[in-house]
């Protein structure tokens, strides 16, 4: 089913919502008349920021597993990674990707695979690119984390977590540290692939510290 998704959304813009806490310093108004692509423990924001994404993102094994009941609940097309496959059944709504043995570094073609590069943002903007979005307007990409220990270590998250928009994102719980430089790496090669298509991504996350993108502010964007 997931090939009739294919460039449904050609010439149209997007805007991928990440998990920043930078998204409390936002007005979120707009998203309301966008298309959106959320991802991993979103939901826990749309009581707050008023909004519900069109798509969703999740590939992290751990918030897989932690928020697979939610997960399911959500009425968003969900795009997913096969780490925790014995948890969710494909159907209109769901849609598994492999993501362990991607064949590209970037994926074109979301019923062969997905490269997941390190962080659930560059999934998503495969997703987007599948998808046919021509602009892709990225925010919450703080890209910066406080943690203890060494880049993809697992490690449990005591008190607060403070490197998100919700203080019980990770709380209490098993998370993977960031590895913002192969992050990055990847971040360059969406850029060079979405922008040899003609297309676009911007970053117009409030204070965000990638310099992987080009940057705007989002006011000026959706006219605020």
């Amino acid at each position: 089913m997931i090939n009739l998704m294919k460039n449904r959304h050609i010439k149209e813009r997007v805007v991928i919502v990440c998990n920043g806490p930078s998204l409390n310093n936002m007005d979120l108004t707009f998203l309301k008349n966008e298309h959106v692509i959320g991802l991993n423990k979103i939901y826990l924001g749309f009581k707050k920021y008023k909004f519900y994404p069109k798509y969703y993102v999740a590939v992290n094994e751990k918030v897989l597993r932690q928020s697979h009941e939610e997960i399911k609940k959500l009425t968003s097309i969900k795009f997913l990674s096969a780490r925790a496959l014995e948890l969710f059944s494909e159907n209109s709504l769901t849609h598994i990707i492999d993501t362990k043995n991607p064949k590209e570094p970037f994926s074109k073609d979301l019923t062969k695979d997905l490269e997941e590069g390190y962080t659930v943002t560059y999934a998503a903007l495969q997703v987007a690119f599948y998808l046919g979005f021509n602009e892709v307007i990225i925010i919450g990409m703080d890209h910066r984390f406080d943690y203890d220990g060494e880049p993809n270590h697992s490690t449990f998250l005591k008190g607060a977590d403070n490197n998100h928009f919700c203080s019980s994102y990770f709380s209490n719980q098993q998370w993977d540290n960031p590895d913002l430089a192969n992050s990055e790496k990847y971040y360059r090669i969406a850029k060079n692939v979405y922008e040899h298509a003609g297309r676009k991504i911007i970053d117009a996350t409030l204070d965000g510290a990638c310099n992987a993108f080009p940057k705007q502010n989002y006011r000026s964007i959706f006219k605020l």
